[in-house]
């Protein structure tokens, strides 16, 4: 008996060593990938959606709100990435059937559902307008950040010519 249990013992420790020495898996977004074919400079996140978060509103009159409204100020880190290159990943939230935003959170939970803020969407720009996407796709995308703190009818985040580089 303590000859089989040493047995089994010693296998299942040697399947645990084989499987450490393999190539270790990458886990991004909540995909797996091989290492050899995730390339983290390509694919890694030059923005967060926590850094997307840090932001303020302050409450100013406006032409078609005379009560007022709540502008965004953007913090000093996202305001030097502005017209910059960035990589940013998230889902993708339909708006009509041209437009797309990313966001940070699923369709059920998203800003438009009342689960979230503002910050945890982007408006998207794709360089190709004709691409196609569905619900809840989760992509990583490409593209120049831009961030708009003066028109409250438009996002305060966007991603323009966007290209995917994960997720098709």
């Amino acid at each position: 008996m303590r000859k089989t249990f040493f047995i089994l013992s010693l296998l299942i420790s040697s399947g645990f060593f084989l499987t450490a020495l393999s190539t270790p898996s990458a886990i991004y977004g909540g995909h797996i990938f091989d290492n050899e074919a995730f390339n983290y400079s390509t694919f890694a996140d030059t923005l967060s959606w926590k850094l997307l978060g840090e932001i303020k509103y302050i409450k100013k009159p406006s032409d078609d709100y005379p009560e007022g409204v709540m502008y965004p100020v953007v913090n000093t880190t996202l305001k030097a990435k502005n017209k910059e290159p960035i990589v940013m990943s998230g889902f993708i939230i339909p708006i009509d059937n041209k437009n797309y935003a990313l966001s940070k959170n699923v369709f059920a939970s998203c800003f438009f559902c009342g689960q979230a803020g503002p910050e945890t969407i982007m408006g998207i720009k794709f360089k190709d307008p004709s691409i196609r996407l569905k619900t809840d796709q989760y992509v990583t995308l490409q593209g120049t950040f831009r961030y708009n703190d003066s028109d409250v009818d438009d996002w305060i985040y966007h991603i323009e010519n966007a290209v995917i580089v994960k997720g098709k």
